[in-house]
């Protein structure tokens, strides 16, 4: 899955024939690492992306608009600053190795005409994004490298830059072939793929198994079972793949989930995987890291909000465990209203000193019982004791039945805001959810002027086979609307049995609602719900006419009576509307 340097190259191409001269527009930097120019040409405007997060490192032309968050930071700040209205003029990449160097004419604060370059490392948990000034020197970067961290190479702002270290390996060309399989012949014993990946600049593992395949057939094969002459013909091969039109490679698991890419047509699979081609590199990576890339952006930005949910469970569970404790203590609370009674009928044959009352229990066939009690207190009062501990504990059973059904309805909501953060995609959701925290007095409101909160997406819109339309909600907040406003007395409201979850909406729309209508639409509030990778799950459906929300209930949460329930598997929906 690794973008290797001859895919930079062709990536390099693309590049140069569409943006080449296109003038930076607009900077944002969406995540920490990951930072997108809009840039215009006289044929249009493109969305350039460049990225150093560690599992995701590449730089392409996008179609996908990420969100940015409210307040920018220092660097794009800065990078605003440099290259707003700057002219890219030029691409070059460090032979076939994965940097590539983006120069700009721009001009300075005195209006002075300057070269500043964007260097983009592609290389893995060391990716990063520089700018450097024309001398060289670095006015800042995504990832600052000190000494601590790296004793060969620091990236900090006012140090001259200096290229990664090189590898020992041949870039190759119809002239270095033959030094090439030379140098590969050497360890006869070492296998061939991994001779490949030594030996030949710019290659991803991926490629020098394909390399191996074309080679003798096997990726397993050793130098010494391959021999020079398949050697020979597979470096060929590179060698006319470098200099011709790539294959734009992505492969698929059984799944149709893509897990690798390259710039050849992949052949060492064969019928076991499914291939997809692509009609550009900025087209292929922009489909394969998508997905991937805003569930990890939402991962983090949701980072304080998880901390903050994981704390208030646990407390609440904490709280919920004592007082069940304290509750089971006070069941006993008849015993001492008994030895309260018994007391009382037999104060009179009962002595002031004494610290236990023997005394028979007309409750129990009048068998003999013995009544711990307070020497220094007469039997009446040591009678009004047991009494007024029996009143004590019968309070506290009330209360503490009521405080565990608070504290059980507490955990179900935190449960439900969980599973609303576990499907957040983007900023919009992440503030909304910490809208609905603040609200609920769970989180305190930042300090400062009035917080401009990024506009609300609409419910989630899917369509069934028969044309049905189903909504689903992204948070507790947008769930009670679209369940008390949005729907209709005759749409069908649907959620998972004992399972948090979205609120689903089968809108009718004047048509009669079939059984596969309703088995699609569960399906889809079952994959929108913390039971998405279970095999069966109970979804409760009824009438919206049947659903109320009781007063002062939290966001999220309405009865039912009336009601059925469908056993389905969640099913994630193809496309949204």
């Amino acid at each position: 899955m690794a973008l290797d340097g001859i895919t930079l190259h062709f990536i390099k191409i693309e590049l140069e024939k569409t943006l080449l001269g296109a003038r930076v527009e607009k900077v944002h930097q969406p995540a920490k690492c990951e930072l997108t120019l809009l840039m215009r040409t006289r044929t249009g405007a493109y969305r350039l992306l460049i990225s150093a997060e560690s599992a995701s490192p590449r730089i392409h032309i996008t179609e996908t608009a990420s969100e940015n968050p409210q307040n920018p930071p220092m660097l794009c700040m800065l990078l605003r600053k440099h290259l707003t209205g700057a002219t890219l003029c030029g691409l070059r990449q460090a032979g076939l190795d994965r940097v590539l160097f983006l120069d700009f004419d721009a001009t300075n604060e005195i209006g002075d005409k300057v070269r500043l370059t964007l260097c983009v490392e592609i290389m893995g948990q060391h990716s990063n994004i520089i700018l450097l000034q024309e001398n060289g020197t670095i006015l800042d970067a995504v990832k600052r490298v000190d000494a601590s961290k790296s004793a060969y190479r620091e990236i900090l702002p006012g140090i001259p830059y200096k290229l990664p270290p090189r590898q020992d390996k041949i870039p190759l060309s119809e002239e270095t072939i033959q030094p090439c399989a030379a140098r590969i012949l050497q360890s006869p014993q070492q296998q061939l793929p991994a001779a490949f990946m030594k030996n030949v600049e710019g290659i991803s593992p991926i490629v020098s198994r394909e390399l191996a395949f074309r080679a003798v057939g096997d990726c397993t094969c050793t130098v010494r079972e391959a021999g020079e002459k398949a050697i020979r013909s597979a470096l060929e091969y590179l060698c006319t793949a470098m200099n011709g039109v790539p294959a734009h490679c992505v492969v698929c698991d059984e799944d149709d989930k893509p897990f690798d890419f390259s710039f050849l047509d992949i052949l060492q699979y064969g019928n076991f995987c499914k291939k997809i081609a692509y009609t550009s590199f900025s087209a292929l990576l922009d489909a394969f890291y998508a997905e991937r890339n805003r569930i990890l952006r939402a991962k983090r930005r949701a980072g304080d909000l998880h901390r903050t949910l994981q704390t208030l469970q646990e407390r609440t569970a904490r709280k919920m465990a004592n007082r069940r404790t304290q509750l089971k203590d006070s069941a006993e609370k008849e015993r001492l209203r008994v030895f309260g009674e018994l007391i009382q009928a037999n104060q009179y044959t009962l002595q002031k000193g004494s610290s236990v009352y023997e005394v028979e229990n007309y409750y129990d066939d009048n068998k003999l019982v013995r009544i711990p009690v307070d020497p220094a207190l007469s039997p009446t009062q040591n009678a009004q004791k047991y009494f007024k501990a029996y009143k004590k504990a019968s309070t506290a059973e009330k209360m503490l039945a009521e405080l565990i059904a608070h504290d059980e309805q507490e955990l179900s909501y935190l449960a439900s805001v969980e599973d609303a953060l576990s499907r957040a995609q983007g900023e919009s959701d992440l503030a909304a959810i910490r809208q609905e925290l603040i609200d609920g007095k769970y989180l305190k409101k930042k300090k400062g002027g009035k917080q401009r909160l990024p506009k609300e997406l609409p419910p989630h819109k899917f369509k069934t086979r028969e044309g049905f339309t189903v909504l689903v909600g992204r948070n507790n907040v947008q769930n009670d609307k679209l369940t008390l406003k949005t729907a209709k007395n005759y749409d069908i409201w649907l959620h998972t049995q004992h399972f948090a979850g979205a609120h689903t909406i089968l809108v009718s729309d004047n048509r009669e609602i079939t059984d596969q209508a309703i088995s699609e639409a569960a399906a889809i509030a079952a994959f929108f719900s913390s039971a998405r990778d279970a095999q069966k799950v109970p979804v409760d459906y009824t009438r919206i006419k049947n659903i109320k929300k009781p007063v002062g209930a939290k966001p999220g949460k309405v009865i039912y009576n009336t009601y059925n329930t469908i056993y389905v598997m969640p099913s994630e929906p193809k496309e949204e509307l």
